[in-house]
């Protein structure tokens, strides 16, 4: 089969919120620990075999070098999990099926835990090997940032913890939730930033040969537009995840264990692998029809999906990668990609985006969740009223305040009242940080240990 003229670049976005010692089970630390057991562990393979556009967000990054996390990662692996498949086993015991997932299950968590052991303290620098892109220092939406100190504390501090730990970077950003807006080119452009992704599916529509190619804007960084076409036939409410044969997500013992397919059947890994084979196969012709043309096509998508969110996920990456090889489809990251592809000027008057719904920012200012960008953007002005440089304590405790998760979680109605908790919390130990409180905590834990950027 003759090889396709244009090429195929997966993006992935490494991020989870800041939880190192804000609770446990579900929305705490172990949380983390899942991720790091189920996708980050198993993704390292993936990266190994292929050119892959990897961003780690320094807070991801501040939480795996924390002191004694990768020992609280392995203990949950190797006390907590087999306790709980312990009570599972007991619950199914009637049901031979049952039972062998369970069993399958925990030696998979065995088998993590003993890997990220030998791994220790080098675990972050294996991911790090792969990753040439960063983002804002704590995950903010940028385009809700209010002051050019509060940007370049984000910018700059996210960046320099990414030269810090892993040595170059040569300009790759990703846009915490693709959240872009013109006015933060000349930021970005100041900071360093060559490149980032953005959304501009209700710019061009679906399917347009525009997301196909780099665009250059006047003042700042090149735009490579995503494919939202692609990604959805992943990452969509019917995407491939949703087959009847893949784990189910949703439905879980009391133990949080998942041993049952999409369609309620008892969890068939021979019956799973089938299907991801011909699902890559079939994505990988619809990539390869989609730059018959040329052009490049992005697809990104939250490193967290493949085998935290879609069990299979990692395995249907290593099928992708077959079945490109087979089918001839290149693949390239987006760094080498801008050597080999000009870029279009960037069209003039773009409206404020994202990946989130609808591709605007309601997800974090809409209605229902503007009490969160309303606490960040008060404390943001706050801090600059006070006309000399915060303490690093209250510049730390804003930054956790910028993070998008609250309000996004708080958006999907994902955990209760954890998002709020979260962000009234920061806020109230900014306030008595700007007070000089002598009884607050001398500190935010790992988060952004090498502040930068705030001049105000």
């Amino acid at each position: 089969m003759a090889s396709s003229p244009g090429e195929l670049a997966v993006v992935l976005h490494t991020h989870m919120p800041y939880v190192e010692g804000f609770g446990t089970w579900p929305f705490g630390e172990e949380w983390l620990w899942e991720a790091t057991a189920t996708s980050y562990l198993p993704l390292l393979d993936v990266l190994a075999r292929a050119p892959v556009t990897l961003s780690l967000t320094p807070v991801l990054c501040d939480q795996l070098e924390a002191p004694g996390a990768i020992g609280r990662c392995v203990e949950f692996l190797r006390e907590i999990r087999p306790a709980s498949h312990a009570l599972d086993l007991e619950q199914f015991a009637g049901d031979a099926a049952l039972v062998a997932e369970l069993r399958r299950s925990e030696a998979e968590y065995a088998a993590a835990a003993d890997a990220i052991a030998g791994l220790g303290d080098r675990f972050l620098a294996a991911l790090g090997e792969h990753a040439t892109w960063t983002s804002s220092a704590t995950h903010a939406v940028l385009p809700l940032i209010c002051t050019d100190a509060g940007l370049a504390l984000q910018l700059q501090t996210g960046i320099g913890a990414h030269r810090r730990r892993f040595g170059d970077w040569h300009g790759g950003f990703w846009l915490p939730e693709c959240a872009h807006a013109p006015w933060l080119h000349e930021a970005l452009e100041d900071a360093g930033v060559r490149a980032t992704c953005v959304e501009l599916t209700s710019r061009f529509g679906r399917g347009d040969p525009r997301h196909l190619h780099p665009l250059q804007t006047d003042d700042g960084p090149v735009l490579w537009p995503i494919d939202r076409e692609l990604i959805d036939l992943v990452w969509g409410a019917a995407g491939y995840p949703s087959r009847a044969p893949y784990r189910s997500y949703d439905r879980l013992t009391e133990r949080h264990h998942r041993i049952w397919a999409n369609d309620g059947a008892p969890y068939d890994p021979a019956r799973a692998d089938e299907q991801v084979r011909a699902d890559a196969a079939e994505w990988v012709a619809r990539v390869r029809a989609r730059v018959a043309g040329g052009g490049v096509c992005v697809c990104a998508f939250d490193t967290e999906l493949f085998g935290h969110w879609w069990y299979e996920g990692v395995r249907w990456l290593h099928a992708v990668l077959d079945a490109a090889a087979e089918q001839g489809l290149a693949l390239t990251t987006l760094d080498d990609a801008l050597e080999r592809h000009a870029a279009a000027p960037a069209p003039a008057g773009v409206r404020p985006s994202s990946w989130g719904e609808h591709g605007d920012l309601r997800t974090w200012s809409a209605p229902r969740v503007a009490d969160f960008a309303w606490r960040m953007r008060t404390a943001e002005l706050g801090l600059l009223a006070t006309g000399a440089r915060p303490s690093d304590r209250a510049l730390r405790e804003l930054l956790a305040l910028q993070a998008s998760d609250w309000a996004f979680i708080a958006y999907r109605d994902w955990a209760g009242e954890y998002p709020e908790q979260r962000a009234a919390g920061h806020a109230e130990a900014l306030t008595r940080a700007l007070r000089g409180d002598a009884r607050l905590a001398p500190r935010v834990r790992n988060l952004a240990p090498a502040l930068s950027g705030w001049e105000g």
